[in-house]
């Protein structure tokens, strides 16, 4: 029994359907036809009126007035666009009206509340459920037929495919173009690549590397053209390319003797080929036996093809390619110049003074900051203090052992120098200073806590205090080596006197000490050995640090402890370094250079 449906309720404004443009066919009119008839009261609801008095073609008053339901419903559309719903799922709302409101969720029903409303509502089964609008809209007998033509796979009736095609040929009066796009921003200003390249292009021009005239023209013309190449031409006299570049020799042409059937004369008989067999491989006119075959196709392989192939790729791989240039050196150019003797001028030309007293071999001088005094160190195992004007021996220091290397303290407000006697430093007084320069160099050696040293420096060297007959003669201090290969040969003071830097060439990791007179320290700044160390000197204004080994100058500063330069003079054995009071320039045992602006001077 077929239960009777009830009018339809009133649509959202929102889900309505629009009048298709085209007139739907009576395909299902026998379906329809077939259908119960809804029982309503009214004969038809509100949405079927309306809809057959549109297709008559005729308003009702009623659409033309306000209508407060649709209205309403107006305010309940959403405005999140294409927004996915499934955003919306932890939310109570779904959307926002046009005033920005929240619309909140229907209550939603489970699968019983839903079972019985279809039972109790009469045509459900036209219910669609909208998810934007949170309701369920009945569909009309059109949407109906719609949608069954649509699963049917049929067309609309009097449907035509041209019917909204546009001819653009035929738009002439069109007041827009067809792509109305903005034109972009670099079609309006010039482009720097053709700039740069028309820079080029006259640059080339103005220093000729690019000529227009119609001669180049032509003969560059003439110049692209194909052109053959005689392979057999004898090519000895021609003259090599302006690049140097000497061709591969070619190869001589086959003669009558290498064809597979050579003249009767070209042929060798018994005793020609012992001979031929017994001559030196390099002395035979020829490396093969020339033979007769009936037929080219009898002819066998040249066992010696690859053999003879490897050879001549060999040949071309060892030959020079490139004739080398040899420079144009005249003799003259080899030996150096000698300065006019009159330009050196003034130089001296006859013995002032002579220091007399040592009686063995002098190894070291050095001069007091101010001028007046003069130290030697001699093989007599004494150092000697003179008097530079006079030349008299104002004071002697006799010592255990030979003086190797003597330095006064370049500090005017001290009176103290350096002296290295075998393994063994010594910092002595010579007594020449006034009550000032006496009073700093005591308080210079006032400090009585025991020195400090590394553990690795315990073991090398010891600060020792002088006995009182040491401290009699002006002796400050003594610092010993205990390591038996180690050769101290150098000693650099610091500008301000208070350290004073060691080299031992042999000593390796601690070839470079440096020690701080005033706390009594020790402290080796380098803990591998980057060659055989020669000397090292301190900086005299900044706090660089030089240290040479046989063909190198390494600089380091002492604030970032880091290595600033390498300096390479080219010199096989640097024997002797010294740097100018501004400290600009180096001095090597037989060059100069310049370290600030990287100049080397011969």
């Amino acid at each position: 029994m077929k239960r009777k449906r009830s009018s339809e309720p009133t649509r959202d404004k929102s889900v309505k359907k629009q009048q298709e443009p085209f007139p739907l066919t009576d395909v299902n009119e026998s379906d329809s036809e077939n259908e119960p008839e809804d029982d309503n009261a009214n004969g038809e609801d509100e949405v079927t009126r309306r809809e057959k008095e549109q297709e008559r073609g005729e308003d009702s008053d009623d659409s033309l007035l306000y209508d407060s339901e649709d209205s309403e419903n107006d305010r309940n559309l959403m405005t999140i666009g294409d927004v996915p719903l499934e955003w919306y799922e932890d939310y109570d709302h779904f959307g926002y009206d046009l005033e920005g409101n929240p619309v909140t969720k229907p209550k939603q029903r489970n699968e019983i509340d839903e079972f019985i409303s279809m039972n109790e509502t009469p045509g459900s089964w036209k219910q669609v459920f909208n998810e934007k609008t949170g309701k369920n809209v009945f569909l009309s007998q059109r949407d109906l037929n719609l949608i069954k033509q649509l699963r049917s796979s049929k067309l609309p009736k009097n449907y035509s495919f041209a019917e909204n095609f546009v001819e653009l040929d035929h738009l002439t009066d069109t007041v827009h173009p067809l792509g109305n796009y903005t034109e972009p921003k670099r079609r309006f200003i010039p482009s720097k690549h053709e700039m740069k390249r028309i820079q080029e292009i006259r640059k080339a021009i103005r220093y000729g590397w690019i000529k227009i005239d119609d001669k180049d023209k032509a003969k560059k013309a003439q110049e692209k053209k194909q052109q053959f190449y005689d392979i057999w031409a004898d090519t000895s006299n021609v003259p090599p390319p302006p690049n140097h570049i000497i061709p591969a020799p070619k190869v001589k042409l086959p003669g009558h003797n290498e064809s597979y059937n050579p003249p009767a004369e070209y042929l060798l008989d018994e005793a020609e080929k012992k001979s031929w067999e017994l001559m030196d491989p390099s002395n035979r006119p020829f490396n093969f036996l020339p033979t007769k075959y009936p037929s080219m196709r009898l002819v066998p392989a040249y066992p010696r093809f690859l053999r003879e192939r490897f050879e001549r790729c060999l040949d071309l791989y060892l030959c020079k390619r490139v004739r080398p240039k040899r420079p144009k050196v005249s003799v003259e150019s080899l030996i150096p110049k000698l300065p006019n003797p009159q330009e050196l001028r003034p130089f001296p030309t006859t013995e002032r003074i002579r220091y007399l007293g040592h009686e063995g071999r002098v190894r070291s001088i050095t001069v007091d900051p101010i001028g007046q005094y003069l130290v030697s160190a001699s093989d007599d195992q004494t150092i000697r203090l003179w008097e530079i004007e006079t030349g008299r021996c104002i004071n002697q220091w006799k010592l255990p052992g030979v003086v190797h290397r003597v330095a006064f303290n370049p500090n005017t407000s001290l009176c103290l120098f350096a002296a290295i006697i075998d393994k063994s430093l010594y910092l002595i007084d010579p007594g020449i200073g006034n009550e000032e320069q006496n009073e700093n160099t005591d308080q210079l050696f006032a400090y009585e806590e025991e020195a400090v040293l590394s553990e690795k420096l315990r073991s090398f060297l010891v600060w020792r205090e002088p006995s009182l007959e040491e401290s009699d003669e002006g002796i400050k201090a003594i610092i010993e080596w205990n390591w038996k290969e180690s050769d101290l040969r150098h000693i650099a003071w610091h500008h301000k006197g208070d350290y004073i830097a060691t080299t031992a060439t042999r000593a390796q990791s601690l070839a470079v000490v440096i020690h701080q007179l005033s706390k009594r320290q020790s402290h080796n700044p380098f803990k591998k050995a980057k060659g055989i160390v020669q000397l090292a000197k301190f900086h005299p204004t900044k706090p660089y640090f030089f240290v040479a080994t046989q063909r190198l100058v390494r600089m380091y500063n002492l604030a970032k402890q880091s290595m600033t330069k390498k300096l390479e003079p080219g010199i096989k054995w640097i024997s002797s370094m010294d740097i100018h009071p501004k400290g600009n320039k180096l001095a090597f045992s037989c060059c100069l250079y310049q370290h600030d602006n990287l100049i080397y001077i011969r």
